[in-house]
Order: structure tokens, then C-alpha cells, then sequence
């Protein structure tokens, strides 16, 4: 196998930075007092606060994941976990703020969504800060939000699909997740639509010593399909922060998901990010990954394929530099149902690969 040695990746356009300025940051550590005062600050349904609090214990309860890097420098006694901005959630980039707005356009958010997607959604730290999705879409009943307004809206969907494509036990931070998640995106594509444009979603962290934990849920129902894109970057600090989201895909009987993430952290970062799909019956997941950041990277999407003829295929591309350590790869579980043609009989064989 052959190396090729390029030179270093130019961060200049993502390491630019504001003053941390905040209207809220909780208190670093992680208790369930600081649990609880997230959940007040989100005004929580009750529902949702429980949740918050099992996942804490649960948390609690495990070891550190051992099968990759290190990460026995991670304090999360040195960490915020929430983080919400100066401004509120608005449908317009003329009423976000103007250090935020110039950071986004540096980023060339605005611009792209001019161009060619079809809905936007950008986060800044802990919070939400920009939605807007294209008026046809809405007519044909896309539903692409940020997560706590789905948890108010839409909240039998939610309650559904929320964590149990990615439950709190798979390891200790995705009950981390559980317990401060955060911000993020909720999609939902009806039976039969197709989204031609893709929809994006942004997220920045701006905040040093804290930590980012947005969600991303989507359900794409049947014969539906959907693009969607993910970006995410962080300006360089000289203490650690840490990103730990949770993507849940749900793709059913016929549909068709493509997900492409472009992660391009500052080096202090920590990388501990988890996504999973389920893909139905004669139905395609696509993963299209690139990841050019952070100081650890713990990534493996997986595809669960649980009905007949299921597909999935997962194209992925790392960069690494000095003082990086990305541990990156792709799972896949067979778990559909396959009927082999035997002497004119047919056998029904169902397997955990």
C-alpha cells in the first residue's frame, strides 16, 4: 500500500471565532442538578426530563468505550454542556445576529441555501438559530424543524422513534446524549414524496470548554426519498471541547436516504459522534462521509437492514494530520428475513449476522 504525504488542510475559514458571548451557560460538570436546569432552560415536557435523568444514571453506570482511542484526557468536570446564544430561533438571516449572521456567511450557509437546497437549519452552540424550508415542500406535508419545537409539535412521532434506534445502553456517550442532548434537526418525508433538493443543517460551536449535543432525527416514510446534509466545524481552542450528537435514521419499506456529513473540527476537539439507520423493506441507505478534523474521532455509522432486499452503501473519506487520531468506519447488520429456492420448497431463514 502506498502513502501519499499533502500538505496540511487549510482551516483559516473555520477557525475564526466571536467572543464568547452567551445569554445563558450552565455551570461545567455533570449532575443531576445540571440535568434538571438543562431541562428547565428547555422547558421540557415532563416526559423528556425523565428521559434526561435515566440516561444520566445510565451513564453513570458505564465504562469508558475501550475499542479505540484514548480518551482519558476528557474531564467532564471541565465541560459545559449547554450553551444557549444571544438570539432565538428565527426564519430569517437578517434578524440573527450580525457576529453569528457573518460567521455563517463566512461559512457560505446563506449562500448555499440560495442556490440549492430546498431548507437550512443552522445551530450555534447549544441552540438553533436559523429554519426555513421551501413553501412546496410544506404543501406536501415535509415536516423539517429543529427537535425541541418536533418535541412540542410533534410529540407522538417523536416518542416513537426518539432513542430507540440509537438506545441509551449502546455506550457511555450516547447516554451522555441522552442526558444533555441538545438542539438539532427533526425530518419527516410523507409516503410517496420526493424531495428533489436537499435539505442541510449546519452546526457550529463557538464556546470553549463546552460541549455540543445536537440531534438529528428523520423518518423518511414509505416510497418516500430525501437527501440531507449535515456540516459541522469549530474554531481552535487550546482546551479540550467535545461533540457528542446522535443521528437516528429511519428509512422505510421502498424509500431511499442519502446522508452526507462534511466534520470538519478544530483540533482540541473530541469527535465521539454516533449514527444508525434502519432501513426497511427494498429500501436503499446511502452514507456519504467526510471528516478532516478534530483531535480524536470515534465514528462508525451503521445501517441495520431489517426488511427483504434492503440495501445500504457507505462512501467515506478521512484526512488526518499531526496530532490526530481518527478512528473511523462503517457496520452493517443483516438482519432481513432471506428465502432460498430448495428442491421446489422454499425455506424461510432468518438471521442476526
Amino acid at each position: 500500500m502506498s502513502k501519499t504525504n499533502i500538505d496540511e488542510i487549510n482551516r483559516n475559514i473555520y477557525d475564526i471565532k466571536n467572543k464568547d458571548e452567551y445569554d445563558f451557560k450552565i455551570k461545567k460538570g455533570l449532575t443531576p442538578e445540571i440535568i434538571e436546569e438543562i431541562s428547565k432552560q428547555k422547558n421540557d415536557p415532563e416526559w423528556m426530563k425523565e428521559f434526561r435523568l435515566k440516561a444520566l444514571e445510565v451513564y453513570n453506570k458505564l465504562e469508558l468505550p475501550t475499542w479505540g482511542p484514548d480518551l482519558s484526557e476528557l474531564n467532564m468536570e471541565e465541560i459545559a454542556t449547554y450553551v444557549r446564544p444571544k438570539t432565538g430561533l428565527s426564519n430569517s438571516w437578517e434578524d440573527v445576529p450580525e457576529d453569528i449572521k457573518n460567521t455563517f456567511d463566512k461559512l457560505g450557509i446563506p449562500e448555499a441555501e440560495k442556490t440549492s437546497l430546498a431548507g437550512v437549519g443552522a445551530q450555534y452552540d447549544s441552540e438553533v438559530v436559523y429554519h426555513s424550508m421551501k413553501e412546496d415542500l410544506i404543501k406536501q406535508g415535509v415536516v423539517y424543524t429543529d427537535m425541541e419545537t418536533a418535541v412540542r409539535e410533534y410529540p407522538e412521532l417523536v416518542k416513537e422513534h426518539f432513542m430507540k434506534c440509537v438506545p441509551v445502553h449502546d455506550h457511555k456517550f450516547v447516554a451522555l446524549h441522552g442526558a444533555v442532548w441538545s438542539g438539532g434537526s427533526f425530518v419527516y418525508v410523507p409516503k410517496g414524496v420526493k424531495v428533489d433538493i436537499p435539505l442541510q443543517s449546519y452546526f457550529r460551536l463557538n464556546s470553549p470548554e463546552s460541549g455540543q449535543f445536537e440531534h438529528t432525527l428523520i423518518i423518511v416514510d414509505e416510497g418516500a426519498s430525501l437527501h440531507f446534509i449535515e456540516g459541522c466545524s469549530a474554531p481552535k481552542y487550546n482546551k479540550v471541547n467535545l461533540h457528542a450528537g446522535c443521528v437516528e435514521l429511519y428509512v422505510k419499506d421502498n424509500a431511499y436516504l442519502r446522508y452526507s456529513t462534511i466534520e470538519n473540527w478544530s483540533k482540541n476537539m473530541l469527535n465521539l459522534n454516533t449514527k444508525k439507520a434502519i432501513v426497511g423493506k427494498n429500501a436503499k441507505m446511502d452514507w456519504v462521509s467526510g471528516s478532516f478534523g478534530s483531535k480524536i474521532s470515534m465514528l462508525y455509522p451503521m445501517s441495520i437492514l431489517n426488511g427483504e432486499n434492503s440495501k445500504t452503501e457507505y462512501t467515506g473519506i478521512s484526512f488526518a494530520g499531526a496530532g490526530q487520531n481518527l478512528d473511523n468506519g462503517f457496520k452493517v447488520v443483516h438482519n432481513a428475513t432471506r428465502y432460498i429456492k430448495c428442491c421446489k420448497r422454499k425455506i424461510n431463514i432468518k438471521k442476526w449476522w
